[in-house]
């Protein structure tokens, strides 16, 4: 069994890591272990997780978890949407779709840290956005059919669920609040995307099927 990192923006991805994600790479030889970014490192006590304030941050996580030699892999599982304007690859991001513009960003990434055990992904453009493949499986996240109904019309009106913008009101999270006031990310996102299936997710996904066929075809060299 492979040991792969992977470096998450928060719960909410941790939750999805092991719950969805590593079960079904463990078919594939791989061992996908969630590590939460940390924004912040104390002399003393608890360091402050979660979030990505910094590319520098993200930068020295990254670096800390290369030093693993036991790690076949690290990889990441953070949000296109509201990266820091330090990241590499903001300052000449191309005009073309949101798949052409993270993709610009994600190599720009793997340049920067310039290892061979390094292969950065970035979710277009919240994890939240995944939950539209098919909002109308979610009936413990969402019970009320309503909601789901009113999910599942956002979802139709785009190509896929991977084009929701990254607006302060339009980011994916924020049109799921908009419709369930009381989505709490941490507890009901995890359990959402489970309910919608890896499957379902993929065919309306392609990057983030593109990132896990590279994990799958790791297993298998």
């Amino acid at each position: 069994m492979k040991r792969v990192l992977v470096l998450v923006e928060g719960q909410t991805e941790e939750g999805l890591v092991n719950a969805v994600l590593r079960p079904h790479l463990a078919t594939s030889g791989i061992w996908l272990i969630p590590k939460i970014l940390i924004t912040k490192r104390t002399k003393s006590g608890p360091d402050f997780k979660g979030g990505v304030t910094s590319y520098q941050r993200a930068k020295n996580d990254v670096t800390r978890l290369l030093n693993d030699s036991n790690a076949t892999l690290v990889t990441t599982l953070i949000d296109f949407y509201a990266l820091p304007p330090d990241f590499p690859g903001w300052q000449n991001v191309p005009a073309g779709g949101p798949r052409a513009r993270v993709e610009h960003m994600e190599a720009a990434w793997q340049r920067d840290v310039n290892h061979p055990r390094f292969n950065p992904h970035l979710v277009l453009h919240e994890t939240e956005a995944l939950i539209f493949s098919e909002p109308m499986a979610c009936e413990v996240a969402f019970p009320e059919l309503r909601s789901r109904e009113a999910l599942a019309a956002i979802g139709r009106s785009f190509a896929s669920p991977e084009d929701i913008d990254e607006g302060p009101t339009t980011a994916p999270s924020k049109r799921i609040l908009a419709v369930v006031p009381g989505y709490r990310k941490v507890s009901m996102g995890p359990v959402a995307i489970e309910e919608v299936g890896l499957d379902v997710i993929r065919s309306r996904c392609p990057h983030f099927d593109d990132w896990l066929r590279r994990l799958e075809g790791l297993g298998r060299e």
